[in-house]
């Protein structure tokens, strides 16, 4: 029925959690507290070890989202058992509730390291996803110190209220990774051209020189060593970086961004925190053109 000229609007009804989001990413008072944090984690995960475990960089996929399945899940059983496993299950919902206090710890180290490279509005949401994550663990820690000294009613309402904010966090670690795009493959779909295609003098390329060229859609770095020729995708495959404009030592550029370092020779990963290996190009010389072409 169409709308008459006295017949109001239907109101557009606002979801409380978007709602929440929108208001936390634009709280720039958060800034000051984030920027102090992720200096100090900056400072803590700088060694190359301990960057390249906490990204994830030998698995190949950022480590963070394979280990929260670990808190979550225990934390998540042992709700059920509180709920409706009865006597029979308490010393079971017990050990899950241990498992999540375990399992926590490493997850937050490695979500920190991940967390510190973000910037603006993911930073804040980040910050919040961290505080609440924070109080959860300090809510199932109390509720196993309530289970461990007889006190079970009161551990299961710690362990309750503690289950209730972890998947409020876990909405806002959902926002990051599927609204922000924070700490997925910046080069996923970026494949170049299949075929041989020219895309540089060869004389606009001298030895030691690097240049950011275009072609098929993407951009690409080329570096010369003697007659060697070199190429992979210019964008940083952990956050986009520009590596055009970084560093070339020792058979790799570093990205200036966040200092994730790869291999020219074969994209591969020297230093987190990419997880993810650059693409390569093949290249040839023909009639005084560099040519490139996707490596096969």
């Amino acid at each position: 029925m169409p709308r008459g000229p006295n017949r109001p609007m239907k109101e557009f009804v606002v979801n409380p959690l978007d709602a929440a989001v929108h208001a936390i990413e634009h709280f720039d008072r958060l800034d000051g507290v984030a920027s102090s944090l992720a200096k100090a984690v900056g400072r803590a995960v700088q060694p190359r070890l301990v960057r390249n475990i906490l990204s994830g960089t030998p698995l190949g996929h950022p480590l963070h989202p394979v280990l929260t399945d670990l808190p979550i899940g225990a934390w998540g059983m042992a709700a059920v058992l509180d709920a409706v496993g009865g006597r029979a299950s308490e010393r079971a919902a017990d050990i899950l509730v241990a498992v999540g206090i375990g399992t926590a710890v490493p997850t937050a180290a490695a979500g920190l390291n991940d967390w510190s490279d973000t910037q603006g509005k993911p930073r804040r949401i980040g910050l919040v996803h961290a505080a609440a994550n924070t109080t959860a663990l300090c809510l199932y820690t109390s509720s196993a110190v309530a289970r461990a000294t007889e006190h079970r009613g009161l551990g299961k309402m710690l362990g309750l209220a503690g289950f209730g904010i972890l998947m409020f966090s876990g909405f806002l670690g959902g926002h990051l990774s599927y609204s922000n795009a924070v700490n997925v493959n910046k080069t996923a779909g970026r494949r170049g051209p299949a075929e041989w295609t020219s895309v540089l003098a060869d004389h606009d390329l001298p030895d030691g020189g690097q240049v950011k060229a275009d072609v098929a859609g993407v951009s690409v770095l080329l570096y010369r060593s003697g007659v060697a020729i070199q190429a992979l995708d210019s964008v940083c495959s952990h956050m986009g970086g520009p590596l055009d404009e970084g560093k070339i030592a020792d058979g790799c550029v570093t990205c200036p961004w966040h200092g994730s370092t790869f291999r020219l020779a074969d994209g591969q990963i020297v230093r987190g925190p990419a997880s993810s290996p650059q693409p390569v190009y093949e290249t040839r010389l023909t009639d005084g053109r560099i040519e490139v072409r996707r490596k096969r």
